[in-house]
């Protein structure tokens, strides 16, 4: 990890300090949360998420501190229930880097992003390997939510939403909108409810498609 500990907690202290007038102490939680970053990084194919075989870090990489900050307001909030610190560490990531990842979903253990501006990842079941880009959407409508496979890539501008669900190994294509339905595993799936085209894939048609993405 190049980021050092001791100053990644001082550098979210002083931006709750600055920004919302609040003194937090979240030390304490913190070999936990580098503990969940490293896992996620580890397995990530970007090539500035990891190196010789260890997990690269820094707060000034905005995608990894979005990452981080996510998982830091998740972690306070299952071991405290700490609504009041994990709601402006998750409000800190809002303002400083334009992402909606409330903290008391469950993002899985292994995900990654790109340019994920705008991107609102609401409640519904996640599994790991889950990407996705700039303006994305997942969430509920109806009082009913996503449940989504492992190995789901979210191109850009792409929603999910209702009582769908998505198999293991899927490609969303640019602008794709996807409301209540069923998509089957290894597809890429193009256009928006309910005039979807689904092209399905073998599994090693789509695991070649995908395997820049993960490790």
């Amino acid at each position: 990890m190049f980021a050092d500990k001791q100053q990644v907690t001082e550098l979210v202290a002083v931006q709750l300090k600055n920004i919302f007038a609040t003194n937090a102490n979240i030390e304490s939680f913190q070999d936990t949360v580098m503990k969940r970053v490293e896992r996620c990084f580890i397995n990530c194919g970007n090539k500035y998420y990891s190196k010789d075989n260890d997990f690269v870090f820094s707060p000034f990489h905005s995608v990894q501190y979005s990452i981080y900050l996510y998982y830091l307001a998740n972690t306070i909030f299952r071991e405290k229930g700490n609504h009041d610190l994990s709601t402006k560490i998750y409000y800190l990531n809002k303002v400083m880097n334009c992402v909606d990842w409330y903290y008391e979903i469950s993002l899985p253990d292994i995900f990654c992003a790109e340019h994920p501006i705008g991107s609102v990842m609401g409640r519904a079941t996640y599994s790991n390997k889950f990407f996705f880009y700039q303006g994305c959407t997942v969430g509920g409508s109806n009082g009913k939510y996503p449940v989504l496979g492992e190995n789901l890539i979210m191109y850009s501008n792409t929603t999910i939403l209702g009582n769908s669900l998505v198999g293991s190994n899927v490609v969303l294509s640019s602008g794709t909108l996807i409301v209540n339905e069923e998509i089957p595993e290894n597809s890429i799936v193009f256009g928006r409810s309910p005039n979807l085209t689904i092209k399905q894939k073998s599994e090693e048609e789509i695991l070649k498609l995908t395997s820049r993405f993960w490790k």
